[in-house]
């Protein structure tokens, strides 16, 4: 498996890349390619690390696996591939957006422009077999994002972590949150969202925060 990610993360990631169950997992994932159907496609599994570099993260968005239909997932937590139909998730994403900031609801489920300007789509689960939802969890990938959300709490200050429905908080548990701001709500599913989602304006919360740092506010039409 080709780690393909920004150079600053394989400096603060590379303690990880030797252990024996980041190789375990290698080894596991690239059988899978080799005899499954999986997503996302080979080459965007570190997508979210390619598109924002450790330096440039401002904000921390944890999902839990990628979709598992065809041609939808595309290494970004939330996010589909060009020209995909919205999953119901990523649909009351951007009625949230809508309702919070009066952005206009996108035909495009393609995070990439969160992504450039420092939203870290990470899922906890980096690969998915087709059609079978989970089926990639507990192979190494949660210690590797583990690693990942500590290492940002650690070394960085001043993050936004946006941590939707319990799995997303359990996994953000040792995030620091003197140094930093977190947002809790429900998740977006159609299961959850009115429970606590829709109305939670987790994008003005972010942008009034970075404001008050001084820094550059998202931009978060798609």
């Amino acid at each position: 498996m080709d780690v393909k990610l920004d150079t600053s993360w394989k400096e603060v990631l590379k303690n990880e890349f030797e252990k024996d169950y980041f190789k375990t997992l290698t080894d596991f994932v690239r059988n899978e390619y080799k005899t499954k159907t999986i997503y996302p496609p080979a080459s965007k599994i570190f997508s979210a690390f390619d598109n924002t570099s450790f330096d440039d993260v401002k904000i921390v968005l944890i999902g839990q696996d990628p979709y598992h239909g065809v041609g939808q997932a595309n290494g970004l937590s939330f996010s589909v591939a060009d020209g995909m139909k919205l999953p119901p998730s990523l649909r009351n994403i951007y009625k949230e957006l809508n309702e919070d900031l009066g952005i206009e609801i996108s035909t495009s489920g393609n995070l990439e422009p969160w992504a450039k300007q420092g939203v870290l789509m990470l899922n906890a689960t980096l690969t998915v077999e087709a059609s079978n939802a989970g089926s990639h969890q507990n192979k190494g990938w949660e210690e590797f994002t583990d690693a990942v959300i500590e290492a940002l709490s650690n070394q960085k200050e001043n993050l936004v972590f946006i941590l939707w429905g319990a799995y997303a908080q359990k996994k953000g548990a040792k995030i620091n949150r003197s140094k930093h701001f977190v947002i809790e709500s429900a998740h977006p599913s159609p299961f959850a969202a009115h429970r606590g989602f829709f109305g939670s304006k987790p994008f003005s919360k972010t942008n009034s925060f970075l404001k008050s740092k001084n820094l550059k506010e998202i931009d978060w039409k798609v």
